[in-house]
């Protein structure tokens, strides 16, 4: 019997419980408001089934943070705490909680894909996860969504090579971190250049520390940055992966760099995450038999994200 669906949103009305204090923080609950009324209202709205999340284990998150980071982070929560290190990090008395089941949304997709082969698995989460250090928070994010969902899919499937592509726009650190000294692993960031964005890492010359040398590809851009600078990248990216030959594609769909959302300088546009789609999607059936997850990462002007978001999504589908 074929299937009736042909895209998988893991998500959870609990996201919305991560209170950030609201005024001016961007990484709102609205976010996922927006993208849920979107695809309601997309062409491919009667063809996606919705997965519940469920809670990463401990065992599961330790595979990236530290003891001392859990310990802390739940801790701080349960203390009363509003933010943890810096402002930008706001927490609620449910925070810990949501974060665990945030970082649980990749473990479901990584078996709803293992399970179905060629799946399409967009995880629709918050808090995000690429900036994220085994020891702390920043940028908004508490636990690595993407690294611990490669981690899992190493570990409960044995598909080693795992890379993870990362196009939100600002440099995840994180994964950097993660996976800078490991063979097998590898990591792909276009973002916005080091020196005018957030974090400040992400520079073209790191590619990977020992084991690691190779397997790190930093696509940095000026600000300003639009559709045909991405384009001239790609082929960058196919030849990377021509090296690495992954088993696993983990996509890091960040939605921050559009024209609109003031996180960053750069230009994309709504066809432009259309045409990642496209390309991730051929990358997935060229290098990993289909396997390939999206995770959401950044994106905060509310009036477009929804937008960007079902583009890329559908260029997920069309290709």
């Amino acid at each position: 019997m074929e299937k009736d669906y042909l895209l998988t949103i893991v998500t959870d009305p609990a996201f919305d419980l991560h209170d950030t204090g609201g005024g001016e923080h961007p990484e709102v609950p609205e976010r996922m408001q927006v993208i849920t009324e979107q695809l309601r209202n997309s062409h491919f709205a009667d063809q996606i089934r919705y997965l519940p999340t469920r809670p990463a284990t401990r065992e599961q998150l330790l595979t990236f943070h530290t003891e001392g980071w859990l310990f802390r982070f739940e801790e701080q929560v349960l203390s009363g705490r509003t933010y943890i290190d810096h402002p930008d990090n706001q927490v609620c008395f449910q925070s810990y909680d949501i974060a665990i089941l945030s970082a649980g949304s990749g473990l479901v997709g990584v078996d709803a894909i293992e399970y179905d082969p060629g799946s399409i698995v967009f995880c629709q989460t918050r808090p995000p996860g690429h900036h994220s250090e085994p020891n702390q928070p920043y940028g908004f994010c508490f636990f690595n969504n993407c690294v611990i969902a490669a981690r899992y899919w190493q570990n409960q499937y044995n598909r080693r090579r795992v890379c993870v592509f990362d196009f939100d726009a600002h440099h995840g650190n994180g994964i950097q971190t993660a996976f800078e000294e490991e063979g097998e692993t590898s990591y792909i960031s276009i973002h916005e250049h080091p020196s005018f964005s957030y974090p400040g890492t992400g520079w073209a010359e790191d590619k990977g520390i020992g084991e690691g040398k190779g397997t790190i590809l930093n696509l940095p851009l000026p600000p300003g940055a639009g559709a045909k600078h991405v384009y001239r990248l790609l082929p960058k990216i196919r030849d990377f992966l021509d090296s690495i030959q992954p088993d696993a594609l983990v996509i890091g769909a960040g939605f921050d760099a559009h024209r609109l959302d003031d996180m960053s300088g750069l230009a994309f546009t709504v066809d432009l995450y259309r045409h990642l789609g496209v390309f991730v999607r051929e990358l997935a059936r060229d290098y990993t038999e289909g396997r390939l997850l999206s995770i959401l990462e950044g994106g905060y002007y509310l009036e477009k994200l929804g937008v960007c978001v079902e583009a890329y999504l559908s260029g997920l589908l069309e290709a």
